[in-house]
């Protein structure tokens, strides 16, 4: 835990040491105090929101969903492209987005429009094993921790927000909580996860050599 703070500590100098110093962050650990990657951090204020457009995507690459989480706003189109010399069968049962993108190499015709809140997990009906996650949520401010369990969010006016925190492998639904936010602001929240793991192809076989 001491390393961890160490840490911290360093990368703030960093980012004043960047003109960034008035950033608002959020650290998110895990119940043994470890940076916590792949945490959905939205700050939601109710009353100000506005909807901005960002490129977004979740590729497949070496039999693999690229990132494995992501965050977007609702509203947003994202692009499901495939690197892999295979063809994919990307899917969701999300009630939140139910569609299907059956078998194609490239790039589908049109982006998908996610425009409703909630959490979509994704599949591929050719490898099972393949699964990430997209957070859709109604803020602007909405972002993923890194390695390092760090977001940082640096046009976030001051006021009241709701804190809403999510994880594929926590042990309940998102957390929320009201907080206050003003600029230069740190946040420290741990979640209990059942793990840190992501899906990994398998060394050998399945699916691998699936070809058009």
């Amino acid at each position: 835990m001491a390393s961890l703070v160490r840490f911290f500590f360093v990368t703030l100098l960093l980012l004043q040491s960047l003109g960034v110093f008035a950033a608002v962050q959020v650290l998110v650990t895990d119940q043994q105090g470890q940076p916590l990657e792949d945490a959905v951090v939205e700050l939601l204020d109710p009353a100000n929101l506005k909807f901005v457009e960002k490129k977004a995507e979740v590729k497949q690459q070496d039999l693999t969903f690229i990132p494995f989480v992501s965050a977007y706003q609702t509203g947003t189109s994202v692009d499901f492209p495939n690197l892999d010399k295979t063809r994919h069968h990307v899917y969701s049962f999300s009630p939140a987005k139910v569609f299907e993108l059956k078998l194609y190499a490239n790039k589908p015709e049109a982006p998908v429009v996610f425009d409703q809140a909630g959490i979509i997990a994704l599949g591929c009906n050719i490898h099972d094993y393949m699964q990430a996650y997209i957070y859709v949520g109604d803020s602007q401010f909405l972002q993923v921790t890194d390695s390092k369990g760090l977001t940082i969010f640096t046009d976030v006016p001051d006021g009241n927000y709701q804190l809403k925190l999510w994880h594929p492998w926590q042990n309940a639904d998102w957390v929320t909580q009201q907080v206050q936010i003003k600029a230069g602001q740190v946040i420290s929240y741990q979640l209990a996860v059942t793990s840190q793991e992501k899906p990994k192809k398998p060394k050998k076989g399945f699916g691998a050599s699936y070809t058009p």
